[in-house]
């Protein structure tokens, strides 16, 4: 295995200059501070960078609790999330002082937050009226199916959305709550249900209810956003009975919104100024700036965006068509190309936990580097169904290829394999579609630690592989976004001339042929086509229910005992 080395490289190309060059390109307004709200699916974080090297000082993270009433059902407490950032808040803030800062140095507040998941409040109360519904969740399944026959194509508005008709998005999972939560659909009927995603869910809170808005990366994941107006969209209001009044107003991601107001937060008297989605903040913060840049974070899930400049480009294999940054009302809108893996680490998460065959899913790079390959073993790891670029809720996790020499170190290679051929399945699809080349690839995110994973996606891949040292360049990009909003003035983001003390990439060269990439990522979709179509839906038949043989079984006694009695009756009326 190649390690990967520490090379003067840049996902945007800034130029690499001397050290006095350096900080001579950094003549800002400057000195403040920008903190930012970090809500990922796991875990919720408050971080504080100095401004303009944005180098992070303070932070504090705190694990989220992921509720799962059914197979398939995930939720969170959005009052947990609430406490959370209040908590992470209080304590990030804490640390300032051994830094030779205070709260006072804080200019402004960014926020970035896990996408699609959605909350509904009670606008009068400000009480959640259920649980969020987490992006990843498939309780929706039927209501897809519901609107699907009724406009007769999953693809119908992805023109207008550059979104399937899917699980999911938050435009299925409003309309579930309203069609199975009684509490939500009476406070539909009153008027008084709101409903969002999580970074609205925040600003509501953080602002006592007086700001309900949403910026166009979160909105574009909604399935309600139209693509080129930013504005929530008529037809789609009207297909899924969602009325306008519920959701919150479209904003830039880079403007001052508003003053935090809540008694309840250390942050209170602060600025809002930045709200990014996940995904498209990492994308910012691996300064993929430029059409045809593109960045993979590996977490739980694994996210793949390519820039693609001003003009949005509607995928014809599976990708999906959204946002990547708007910094300003006036700016132009930048769009990306996205696809999506739902199992990544949790794959490896799944090995530890269910199957036991690693004690510690951190050491998987460990147990996979006690063998020199996967011994042919592929594991496609669909517990919920494949996202793009197949899209089919049907398909089930396999491990195939098994032989009486298989040990459990092939499996947990096999399944670091399978993370490194569900990003080929994308990348695929992006090189053909985006219109510019992609010649590298750009990594963040918990799994990238593990060197074994970046060599095996470099070699599957055929690409170099730039490593970003932040680890998790998120919060860095929401950071960016929120210091650099007019009125703010903390930098001024202009990455073509601007040189970040804190963008460094470790680097991993393919050391696989093009022979051998094309044999393995061939069986790889051999595999993929046995995995497809494995759930199928019972038809209504005549068969016997449980509840149908309790019934039938106490026939026969049924019978005995009314016939008897009537033949007692009988022979009483002749005596």
């Amino acid at each position: 295995m190649t390690e990967g080395k520490n090379v003067p490289n840049s996902s945007a190309d800034v130029p690499f200059r001397a050290k006095e060059l350096r900080k001579q390109s950094l003549i800002q307004q400057s000195g403040g501070l920008v903190g930012v709200i970090d809500e990922g699916t796991k875990t919720i974080g408050f971080s504080i960078y100095t401004t303009p090297d944005f180098k992070e000082i303070a932070a504090h993270r705190v694990e989220l609790s992921v509720i799962t009433p059914q197979d398939g059902w995930f939720e969170q407490d959005p009052l947990e999330i609430m406490g959370s950032i209040n908590k992470c808040a209080e304590e990030a803030i804490k640390q300032l002082p051994e830094q030779g800062y205070s709260i006072n140095d804080i200019v402004t507040i960014g926020i970035t937050n896990q996408r699609e998941t959605t909350i509904v409040w009670d606008a009068v109360t400000g009480k959640p009226l259920y649980n969020a519904i987490v992006w990843k969740d498939i309780r929706t399944s039927s209501t897809v199916e519901q609107i699907v026959a009724k406009v007769q194509d999953a693809n119908h508005f992805k023109k207008r959305t550059g979104l399937p008709i899917s699980t999911y998005f938050s435009a299925l999972k409003i309309r579930w709550l309203k069609d199975n939560v009684p509490e939500v659909r009476q406070a539909c009927k009153e008027k008084r249900c709101k409903a969002g995603t999580v970074d609205s869910w925040i600003v509501w809170n953080l602002t006592n209810g007086a700001l309900h808005i949403t910026d166009v990366t979160n909105a574009s994941r909604t399935l309600l956003m139209n693509l080129e107006t930013l504005n929530w969209d008529p037809v789609l209001l009207k297909t899924f009975a969602i009325h306008e009044d519920m959701l919150p107003s479209i904003r830039s991601c880079s403007e001052i919104f508003g003053k935090i107001t809540s008694d309840r937060s250390a942050l209170r008297g602060l600025t809002l100024s930045g709200i990014l989605g996940n995904q498209q903040a990492s994308l910012l913060g691996q300064m993929c700036v430029k059409p045809g840049q593109t960045k993979n974070t590996y977490r739980s899930g694994c996210f793949l965006l390519c820039n693609t400049g001003e003009k949005p480009v509607i995928s014809a294999h599976g990708l999906l068509t959204t946002i990547a940054y708007k910094l300003g009302p006036q700016a132009p809108t930048i769009y990306a190309l996205e696809g999506s893996v739902s199992v990544a680490g949790h794959a490896l998460s799944w090995l530890q936990q269910k199957v036991r065959l690693l004690p510690d899913s951190r050491e998987a790079e460990k147990y996979a580097e006690m063998v020199p390959s996967s011994g042919d073993v592929y594991f496609v790891p669909a517990f919920t169904g494949l996202y793009a670029p197949y899209w089919r809720q049907n398909a089930r996790g396999i491990i195939i290829g098994l032989t009486q020499f298989t040990r459990k170190n092939h499996i947990v290679r096999a399944a670091l394999e399978s993370i490194c051929f569900q990003t080929r399945d994308i990348l695929e699809c992006m090189h053909q579609e985006c219109g510019y080349e992609i010649n590298k690839l750009h990594a963040d995110g918990k799994l990238t630690t593990n060197n074994l994973l970046m060599q095996l996606q470099a070699d599957t891949a055929g690409l170099p592989l730039f490593r970003s040292q932040l680890m998790d360049s998120t919060a860095f990009g929401a950071a960016m976004c929120a210091a650099q909003a007019k009125g703010i003035g903390l930098c001024k983001f202009e990455p073509e001339k601007r040189y970040y003390e804190n963008v460094h990439y470790d680097t991993f060269l393919p050391t696989t042929t093009e022979l051998e990439r094309e044999e393995r990522y061939g069986k790889w979709k051999r595999a993929v086509e046995r995995s497809l179509g494995w759930v199928i839906k019972q038809k209504k038949t005549r068969t016997h229910t449980e509840e149908n043989y309790r019934l039938l079984s106490s026939l026969p006694a049924s019978i005995f005992l009314i016939s008897s009695f009537a033949m007692l009756v009988h022979s009483l009326a002749v005596a």
